[in-house]
């Protein structure tokens, strides 16, 4: 027979343990405060790559002129108001390097002239890459960048020392030297007449200053109004508190209302223990941080369900045992299948925290800190709920699970 953990000793312990871990938490909110994502502040985002211009274009006629790329090659298409729009395809197989590209590009569209080519002529076209931000060829310089053999690594550092000049910019590197993007921040304190515009330029003008505008790629950029970030926020607070208040009613349903409150305090516990990790290592509070939080509300309660369930059952087993003395039994029970279902989740999120980068990465790490607070509070949060708010001596004297069943009528033929 497997021997009973006495968890049921170390309830009052751990509660002093996560009271103090939450009152950090609390402490850091109001002297470190909340690393807020562009999702929930408002302001200007842009994602920089740090890579040489292979090439630049103008366009002097009347049409539209688009640029797009994709795995084959790059298309151009020209927009016509008369006639109907023209789709020319350069595919790497046809023109595999760059002097090739120029000079086709030059002879079937009109209008289009190569200003200044910057790569090699026999720079590999597949190297070049065109952003979103620049698919259009106007009289103004269209630039297309590529990634040489060997290319010098820029580190976040460096970014924020360029951009020394523009006030509570915040810098974030993503991805591997080769690779490596840049997500440059900006707040909108309210005081801009033409708040994307002026934190574009703000960002761009500091850059062009420190690399010039040929040595830098904008691959996309983003603005949140305070209207749209404050309303996001507040969704995001009801979103939270509409899933705690279902898993209670859920709860309170299913078993009673001690338990209902002890699962919800729980998930209470779960979510500010991960505020309390997201204040201290000031990782950016964005949408996908919540839903990691919402995740592990609902990992965390199927977890608690399961001991719940356990428990039930054994106060129908164990009426006379004290209500501690259930509680222990069922915990070691599951504690196997609790172990084993955490690890193998762990697994994957640690694969995911090892290879991915940026918000995917966060999101990770996100999920091992709450499903380790998860299983935590599950034994220990959950469990001193149960007998703080029972105040029952004997597990029988709840009422949970020892219901007599109606019997099952007998059929004669």
């Amino acid at each position: 027979m497997k021997k009973t953990i006495k968890f049921s000793k170390l309830f009052g312990v751990m509660v002093v343990v996560s009271c103090a871990l939450v009152i950090s938490g609390i402490v850091g909110l109001f002297t470190k405060g909340i690393n807020f994502g562009i999702d929930f502040q408002a302001g200007f985002i842009e994602k920089v790559r740090f890579a040489p211009s292979a090439f630049i274009l103008t366009y002097s006629g009347e049409k539209n002129i688009q640029v797009a790329q994709n795995s084959q090659g790059i298309d151009i298409t020209v927009i016509s108001v008369d006639t109907e729009n023209k789709v020319i395809s350069f595919k790497y197989t046809d023109y595999p390097t760059v002097g090739q590209f120029i000079e086709a590009v030059q002879q079937q569209i009109e209008g289009v002239k190569a200003k200044k080519m910057l790569a090699k002529a026999d720079t590999p076209l597949q190297s070049v890459f065109i952003t979103s931000e620049t698919s259009r060829v106007t009289a103004e310089p269209f630039r297309a960048h590529y990634i040489p053999d060997q290319i010098q690594a820029i580190d976040a550092d460096e970014v924020r020392h360029a951009l020394a000049s523009v006030p509570s910019v915040s810098v974030q590197q993503v991805g591997e030297a080769r690779d490596r993007t840049f997500q440059i921040r900006l707040p909108d304190n309210g005081t801009y007449t033409n708040a994307n515009a002026e934190l574009r330029a703000l960002i761009n003008t500091a850059l062009v200053s420190a690399y010039e505008a040929d040595n830098f790629a904008v691959l996309s950029t983003d603005f949140v109004g305070s209207r749209f970030s404050g309303s996001l926020a507040r969704q995001a607070v009801l979103l939270v508190i509409g899933a705690l208040f279902l898993i209670f009613i859920y709860a309170l349903v299913r078993f009673r209302w001690t338990f209902a409150l002890g699962a919800v305090l729980a998930l209470v516990h779960d979510v500010l223990i991960m505020i309390t990790f997201i204040v201290w290592t000031q990782m950016e509070f964005n949408s996908t941080t919540i839903a990691a939080i919402l995740t592990i509300v609902g990992y965390s309660i199927n977890d608690t369900v399961v001991v719940f369930d356990r428990i039930r059952e054994n106060i129908r087993l164990n009426p006379k045992l004290a209500l501690v003395d259930v509680l222990d039994l069922a915990q070691t029970e599951v504690l196997s299948r609790t172990i084993i279902t955490t690890v193998t989740t762990m697994l994957a999120a640690i694969s995911l925290y090892a290879f991915t980068s940026g918000s995917m990465k966060d999101f990770a790490l996100a999920l091992l800190v709450g499903m380790t607070s998860g299983v935590y509070s599950t034994i220990y949060i959950a469990g001193a709920c149960i007998t703080f708010f029972s105040g029952k001596k004997r597990a029988g004297e709840l009422g949970l699970g020892t219901e007599k069943k109606a019997p099952i009528p007998e059929i004669t033929v």
